[in-house]
């Protein structure tokens, strides 16, 4: 299931007679998740020779591939570089991971401060890879006009 799938779960929206930018079906997440140090061993760019044999978290590859079976969008984005990606797909496919994408290059660092004109929730990975669970927190938004 790759691009042409994806596309199926995508809706048309329309806004005052206009199109505008599609959304996913309802139930349908789209997960964006990062490699190193989330969904195996952190190996940073500059030990590329670690990437094929980093150890998999077995946890994030059993809810990734479920979530991937339920129909949700899965795509890896990662800091490795798109030199990297050879490698990187052959790891993936190598323990056997679901997915639809990958983008490389993400901005290293951490400390993200995502803006978009679509709705982001972010989940931060604490070492422990499970079904995600409905919390309230504090959130930074903009601020509203006067």
């Amino acid at each position: 299931m790759k691009t042409q799938d994806v596309e199926q779960k995508l809706v048309k929206t329309v806004e005052n007679g206009q199109v505008i930018s599609p959304v996913l079906s309802e139930g349908i997440k789209n997960y964006l998740i990062d490699i190193d140090g989330t969904i195996c061993d952190d190996i940073p760019n500059e030990e590329p020779e670690r990437m094929l044999t980093a150890e998999v978290y077995p946890e994030a590859l059993h809810i990734i591939n479920k979530w991937y079976e339920e129909g949700h969008i899965i795509t890896f984005f990662t800091s490795r570089t798109e030199a990297h990606r050879e490698y990187t797909e052959r790891w993936l496919k190598n323990h056997g991971f679901k997915y639809h994408g990958m983008v490389m290059g993400k901005p290293r660092g951490g400390n993200y401060h995502w803006i978009d004109n679509h709705i982001v929730r972010a989940t931060q990975y604490k070492g422990k890879f499970t079904d995600l669970v409905k919390k309230n927190v504090n959130i930074e938004v903009f601020k509203e006009e006067d």
